[in-house]
């Protein structure tokens, strides 16, 4: 049985697999029943002072979408969009003490962390909350960037969030990291023009890890009414997204060496695996509890020991950034990747029933033939258009030189 324990910050967690910071985690009940379904941390719904977030919170939109862009009805599709709006915790920061105290004590009971989340509105008051949170026991502290700067240092912001800007960045992370002495982790915005030179900002001032990334804020319009959904632009994820969040978790990784939870983009534990593989140790999961419920935890899990199991990876270190490591990111070095052409398997060929590849092919390649498709494989360059179209699996790439066109 694979050993799904992973060392992140310096802390033992019993498996990769957090709840992030959102409604499952806003009370106390909801925290102890993440930690019930095996949650191995479960970083708070973000503690701030700014009042007009706390306002937000009272009045969260949600509109969950198809990829018809229609609304789901019940039937939760794999490539959801999750679009809504929400904000921080509703009550004043000082009434989350107890809450804390209690759940960090739980979470001790039951072999699992409580990940504290703060903003602040002031630079004082990021110092004030990191403080307030840490002397109430939690593990780790994740700092909540995805908002305007502090009004004393308005007038050097470069973005319209404190993560866009990596000085901002560094900023508000060296005073956090400064005033408490458990690990912090900046969570990033993918708004920003390059995620890489926020994390390294961040790393710079201090923090132990980045959490990569929130989500994008969106637009989305119902076409029947000819009015946006929940009234107006929201923030904007779901499966759809992993690709775009996993470009960033596999260049930071291969660039800075830096811890990485991984968010925005998982729907299960295969998921979960491929940001293992692309360098994310630990992955903060939230919008599909949302919709299938904190029950969906364990299957999660359970995925992810099921695949270890079945593919020989022992422990989470053994595939643990192997994809990253495996990339070939500059253009030189794919220009020496070795060449390939397509070869058609006639015997499972439908043509002329389907002729998908001939349609697919803007190469002038898989031609129209009378009986079969005729290749012309002088003109064949390996794009691998043809085998992805093609429905059969009929169509697959050979050793430039070798196709038995």
């Amino acid at each position: 049985m694979a050993d799904l324990r992973v060392k992140f910050c310096g802390l033992d967690f019993k498996n990769p697999i957090l709840v992030a910071s959102a409604e499952p985690s806003n009370s106390v009940a909801n925290i102890k029943k993440c930690i019930d379904n095996g949650a191995a941390g479960v970083v708070v719904k973000t503690i701030g002072d700014i009042p007009a977030f706390r306002q937000l919170t009272k009045n969260s939109k949600y509109c969950i979408l198809n990829d018809k862009t229609r609304p789901i009805e019940g039937k939760v599709p794999r490539s959801f969009t999750f679009y809504s709006r929400s904000g921080y915790i509703s009550q004043p920061h000082e009434e989350w003490i107890p809450i804390l105290k209690e759940t960090v004590e739980y979470a001790r009971q039951n072999d699992s962390h409580i990940i504290g989340n703060v903003t602040g509105g002031t630079l004082q008051g990021w110092v004030d909350l990191a403080k307030m949170t840490e002397d109430c026991g939690v593990s780790m502290l994740e700092i909540n960037l995805q908002h305007g700067a502090p009004p004393e240092l308005a007038d050097r912001a470069k973005g319209h969030y404190i993560a866009c800007d990596p000085e901002m960045t560094a900023e508000i992370t060296r005073r956090v990291t400064e005033a408490v002495s458990i690990p912090v982790m900046a969570k990033q915005t993918p708004e920003a023009v390059s995620l890489t030179a926020v994390a390294r900002a961040a790393q710079g001032a201090g923090a132990a890890a980045v959490c990569v990334n929130s989500r994008f804020k969106g637009f989305a319009t119902d076409i029947e009414t000819g009015k946006p959904y929940i009234d107006g632009p929201a923030g904007v994820g779901g499966p759809w997204i992993k690709p775009l969040t996993l470009r960033w978790v596999q260049e930071i990784y291969s660039q800075l060496g830096m811890e990485i939870a991984g968010s925005n983009g998982i729907y299960d534990g295969k998921d979960a695996i491929e940001f293992l593989m692309s360098g994310a140790r630990v992955m903060q999961v939230c919008s599909i509890l949302m919709l299938k419920g904190i029950e969906w935890l364990p299957k999660m899990i359970n995925d992810v020991e099921t695949f270890m199991d079945s593919h020989g990876y022992a422990d989470i270190d053994s595939l643990y950034g192997i994809s990253a490591r495996a990339a070939v990111t500059s253009f030189p070095e794919l220009l020496k990747a070795p060449r390939v052409e397509a070869t058609i398997n006639r015997e499972t060929c439908l043509y002329p029933k389907c002729n998908a590849c001939t349609r697919m092919c803007f190469y002038d390649v898989m031609r129209p033939g009378e009986n079969q498709v005729d290749i012309n494989i002088k003109n064949c360059i390996g794009c691998q258009l043809c085998m992805n179209t093609c429905p059969t699996g009929s169509i697959t790439m050979v050793p430039e030189g070798t196709s038995a066109a």
